[in-house]
């Protein structure tokens, strides 16, 4: 991936992991789901320093479960 592809795609990562911290605040959710999703979110941004495609694919699939209502405590 060339230069300006990786510093798209470190932007788009950036954007969204802003995204998902905001929404994971605003959840009507249990302490502890929410303190779970926000280790989730703090995983996806260290992994984002070692392989950043991964870290957007990963955080793609948590958005989704966002989307689509899947978290619980016991996800992590």
């Amino acid at each position: 991936m060339g230069h300006d592809g990786q510093l798209q795609l470190y932007t788009a990562v950036a954007n969204q992991l802003k995204e998902a911290h905001s929404r994971v605040r605003a959840l009507q959710v249990p302490e502890g789901v929410r303190m779970a999703l926000t280790r989730k979110l703090l995983v996806i941004t260290a992994a984002a320093k070692h392989d950043l495609a991964d870290a957007a694919r990963r955080l793609d699939r948590f958005m989704v479960d966002l989307d689509e209502g899947r978290f619980s405590e016991e996800d992590h």
